[in-house]
């Protein structure tokens, strides 16, 4: 069976696909977001349109499901392709009287194509192309999957004339979506590498899990005229990308220091916007301060205790996870007074890795700080995802993160 689906969506998730899956699951509601294959999900938005790649920190690629097929032998599959990528370049010489395309074929997940059938695909759309009076550029496949700089690179989905068709197999059906886009690494770079004050002391945040601790912190909300606070603002990572999506953005820090550094950071960020943003710091302990309202999420990543490179003896974990554990329950206490009911929180809590074990379930080999001893009065309730969480982390950290999403009662 061939079937048209233009309301749908997939994304083509990151390294760690559960943290991507969650963000759009927050965005968009859970019951918008299934998996297709491991690494790969489709979506819907409420108003059918495709979700802006810069958003979001955990998808690599976005793309339009443009055809579903159920169980395609290799020659059905291959000539799916080639029909959709026709249909859609004429479309494009039609509409815009373009005369060059570029194009790029990644297959993920499918069982029956290999590099060499992408490339002969390629080549007999190029050919078809030039009957038409139309030149196209084939990217060359190292791999069955385009990298997502690749896709960049080349502007893959971000202008009808640079084309990339993705097919994705599943357990019955294999789907044809084109790209609406990749991740812009070369703005992640920038963002992260060439801001004006680091400090490797106070951890580096990447800008991507900065992105994803905001949209979980969202939900379904609008960004439009919201005030987001980050009580723990270090370098001013989030409050940046917090930024650039609109929000308006208010950080506090318990070190003067770090308020410069932040001030400096945004002052950076903000002479590359179009519009200047409404950003708000000044030094305060977490656990103490008051606030000036409105608060409308809260997105931050706390203290993380001292770093290690190698796993900490027992008695220093526990040591160290009584300090972590003390700072957190008095900040989430002091701020339950401070915010309205249904408010939403996502916090980055630390967890270590603890010495190798043979538990195979993701994230036992990390000892973590269970979140309802950090409220025992229960102020909050806590926003579950999946049997195993949230974890971020690198096989060579020890100190990963935990992402606890929170809702004020």
């Amino acid at each position: 069976m061939n079937k048209s689906s233009s309301a749908n969506f997939i994304s083509v998730l990151g390294r760690q696909p559960e943290l991507g899956r969650a963000e759009l699951a927050s965005l968009l509601g859970a019951e918008n977001v299934s998996s297709i294959t491991d690494g790969v999900v489709q979506f819907r938005t409420p108003d059918n349109q495709p979700l802006n790649i810069n958003r979001l920190g955990g998808s690599k690629k976005l793309g339009a499901i443009v055809r579903e097929a159920t169980n395609p032998s290799k020659i059905d599959t291959l000539h799916i392709a080639y029909r959709t990528l026709l249909d859609h370049i004429s479309g494009v010489v039609k509409a815009e009287n373009a005369k060059k395309t570029t194009l790029g074929i990644s297959a993920i997940n499918s069982p029956v194509l290999a590099v060499g059938d992408l490339q002969k695909l390629g080549l007999k759309v190029k050919s078809a192309c030039k009957k038409q009076g139309v030149s196209l550029r084939l990217l060359p496949n190292q791999t069955p999957e385009l990298s997502t700089a690749t896709s960049h690179h080349n502007k893959l989905g971000l202008k009808p004339s640079a084309v990339e068709l993705l097919i994705i197999g599943a357990h019955k059906s294999t789907f044809f979506a084109l790209s609406t886009g990749a991740q812009n690494i070369t703005a992640y770079s920038a963002r992260d590498q060439q801001r004006p004050a680091r400090d490797a002391r106070v951890g580096m945040l990447p800008p991507k899990l900065a992105q994803i601790i905001i949209n979980l912190a969202s939900g379904q909300q609008s960004q439009k005229n919201m005030r987001l606070l980050d009580p723990f603002c270090g370098t001013g990572v989030i409050l940046q990308e917090a930024a650039l999506m609109g929000y308006k953005a208010y950080g506090t820090d318990l070190e003067p220091r770090m308020i410069d550094y932040s001030r400096r950071n945004l002052d950076f960020i903000a002479a590359k916007m179009r519009h200047k943003p409404d950003i708000a710091l000044e030094p305060g302990d977490a656990t103490k301060t008051r606030w000036q309202p409105p608060v409308d999420l809260v997105a931050t990543e706390t203290y993380l205790g001292q770093p290690f490179s190698a796993p900490p003896s027992t008695v220093k974990l526990r040591e160290v996870k009584h300090t972590c554990e003390s700072i957190l329950r008095a900040f989430l206490k002091n701020l339950a007074s401070q915010i309205k009911p249904g408010t939403r929180l996502c916090l980055a809590i630390p967890a270590w890795r603890l010495a190798q074990i043979s538990n195979p379930q993701p994230g036992a080999h990390f000892s973590r700080i269970n979140p309802l001893d950090l409220f025992a009065t229960g102020e909050y309730n806590v926003e579950k995802y999946g049997q195993n969480g949230l974890l971020y982390y690198r096989e060579d950290q020890i100190v990963a993160r935990d992402l606890l999403v929170l809702i004020k009662k």
